[in-house]
């Protein structure tokens, strides 16, 4: 194993995330999200003898760059599995789950993966290299509606079917193979001043698509109920709308896709798993975001498990 303190990730809302879990140094908690190991480390940093952390990722250079302690357990898997991994482990309860989501600053900078449209490379955008589907995949093969979907959905484009029709049309002469053709067309689009939001909308819905980015959350986020102990806590730092509505509804009424409880029709009660710790979302202060640009959109939210 590793022990480099790889800087190739930046943790966004390290103290304030970690402070969240309140955690017990013999406790067991879960980091869903690696990534470059800052906030698994800090966590580690915090935990006694007994303590153990558990820690999901499935990219490869994730992994390479785990520190060496054996009280870390390392999934090479998607956090959406973590129920099936826990029993597998013979871990009923856990005292904290913490989530980073989205894409480290290392697959943004690392030209080769194919997340950003600031260098050339291949359309590809894959978290985990094991995967089949690449961007290229998606902008070549879908159908223009499934396209426009995709666009709409995840990258919250308003003229999502307008752009798919240009994307298909370009893509019937020649195909769309690298991030530059893809930004060439897009940014061909809408003038100038809108171009950079445009494309980082497409970008964005095209990493989702790929990644099942949005499937994993709701899977991971509906079993953190039944996975945490009383008083454990769940926190978790989000960076676009889609997620962050995900996070908060789970707190609020307990279900992903409903953004308030539902009441019991005789006596009016209320059924929720987990009660906010913070009543407000918490935010990176002006000098993280100065030091770190991915912070800008970050949303940190943490809830307390409430006794069954």
């Amino acid at each position: 194993m590793n022990d480099v303190n790889c800087t190739y990730h930046i943790p966004v809302l390290l103290k304030e995330s970690v402070d969240g879990l309140n955690i017990d140094p013999s406790g067991t908690y879960v980091d869903v999200t690696f990534g470059g190991g800052g906030h698994s480390r800090e966590i580690l940093r915090r935990l006694g003898p007994n303590g153990r952390l558990i820690a999901f990722d499935q990219d490869e250079q994730a992994y390479a760059n785990r520190p060496d302690d054996d009280r870390l357990i390392f999934v090479r898997h998607n956090f959406r599995y973590i129920a099936q991994f826990l029993r597998y482990l013979d871990i009923d309860k856990v005292d904290g789950i913490l989530g980073d989501l989205g894409v480290s600053s290392h697959h943004f900078d690392a030209p080769e993966r194919g997340f950003s449209f600031r260098f050339d490379a291949p359309l590809d955008m894959r978290m985990g290299q094991g995967m089949t589907t690449t961007a290229a995949d998606i902008v070549n093969n879908y159908q223009e509606r499934d396209l426009a979907r995709v666009l709409s959905d995840y990258g919250e484009i308003d003229k999502a079917m307008k752009l798919a029709k240009v994307i298909c049309a370009k893509r019937s002469i020649k195909p769309i193979k690298t991030t530059f053709e893809l930004k060439e067309i897009v940014a061909a689009t809408v003038i100038p001043p809108e171009q950079n939001k445009l494309l980082t909308k497409v970008f964005q819905a095209l990493r989702i698509e790929v990644n099942g980015e949005m499937d994993a959350l709701k899977e991971m986020l509906s079993r953190t109920p039944g996975l945490l102990r009383e008083g454990g806590r769940l926190v978790i730092i989000a960076y676009h709308s889609l997620e962050d509505r995900m996070v908060k509804n789970i707190i609020k009424s307990g279900d992903v896709s409903k953004a308030a409880p539902e009441r019991d029709d005789i006596y009016g009660h209320v059924d929720v798993p987990f009660e906010a710790v913070s009543r407000k979302v918490i935010v990176p202060s002006d000098e993280e975001i100065e030091r770190n640009s991915r912070a800008r959109s970050a949303k940190l939210r943490i809830a307390e498990k409430i006794g069954e």
